[in-house]
């Protein structure tokens, strides 16, 4: 029996290579790109051939139409969560509400460990940065289309391949960082902050960097017709999936580092309260005042 099932998954395998190889052959007219493979590497970049329209105000990078999708659809599902599934938690929870509680969990846990001194409002950024970066790097696997201003279809991107959105959250971060210095430490925690001014360039070119190599290692193995064979699926589906969950991490575990470092209160500051004295009831009181003369007198 293991011989004919090792026989079968040859068979099968070779089967699947020669479908493959007739593949590449018969769909391989031989007819010229529309766009070299540098200039199509440059555009994922740059994004200075395709623009689309917004709203016919402006012509604009498809990643900006794909920011604006992304924000829209987590804006509808937490008013949809908010409104109907919330008010219908048990203290018995079911599997959508293990999932909503297991994942805030995770980024409060994130927070508090990381910044035990101030970490509400750094536990409520970090969990809607991470939803943002994982969703919008995942987006891109959905393949929505748009329509360029010069008329041609192609997949909306993710929002951070572009160098403007992985900044603008780089950016964002570090503000929130010296929001929480100065609120905590004041001056010395605003210039504590800015002793990292590097901070939200390494963290905006980190994010884009990874987000935008899985971006030209997918449109390298898209343009080349013999690599467009089933591997697509699988260098996309684990390219993008890795750096979101990568990418979500790491961003949000610096920006709890580096507020908790901000925030912590300098050594000796610690606020601990002195012990009150015991005030001295009435009849204790009265009662040294008799012993005194008491003893005067002997």
């Amino acid at each position: 029996m293991k011989k004919k099932n090792k026989l079968r998954f040859i068979v099968g395998a070779l089967l699947v290579i020669i479908a493959l190889a007739l593949g590449v052959v018969l769909t391989n007219t031989g007819g010229e790109k529309s766009e070299t493979i540098s200039v199509l590497m440059k555009d994922a970049v740059l994004h200075e051939e395709n623009k689309m329209s917004l709203f016919g105000i402006a012509d604009v990078n498809p990643s900006v139409i794909s920011g604006f999708v992304v924000t829209a659809i987590l804006l509808a599902f937490a008013a949809a969560v908010r409104v109907f599934a919330i008010p219908k938690f048990t203290y018995i929870p079911g599997k959508f509400q293990l999932l909503i509680e297991k994942l805030v969990g995770f980024f409060d846990d994130l927070a508090k460990s990381n910044s035990p001194h101030r970490n509400k409002f750094l536990g409520a950024y970090v969990f809607a940065a991470g939803v943002y970066i994982f969703i919008g790097t995942i987006f891109e696997l959905f393949g929505l289309q748009g329509v360029t201003t010069t008329g041609m279809s192609m997949a909306l991107p993710a929002p951070l391949s572009d160098i403007n959105g992985a900044i603008s959250i780089g950016c964002l971060s570090y503000l929130v960082i010296l929001g929480g210095g100065l609120v905590s430490n004041g001056l010395r925690g605003v210039g504590q902050t800015l002793k990292d001014f590097s901070l939200p360039i390494s963290m905006s070119f980190r994010l884009f960097g990874a987000l935008l190599s899985g971006l030209l290692v997918t449109e390298l193995v898209y343009y080349y017709i013999a690599l467009s064979f089933v591997l697509p699926v699988i260098v996309g589906v684990l390219f993008t999936l890795l750096h979101a969950l990568i990418q979500t991490y790491v961003l949000t575990m610096l920006t709890t580092v580096f507020y908790g470092e901000v925030t912590e209160p300098r050594k000796g500051e610690a606020h601990v309260r002195a012990p009150k004295r015991k005030k001295s009831t009435p009849s204790v009181t009265a009662a040294q005042n008799i012993i005194k003369p008491v003893s005067r007198v002997e």
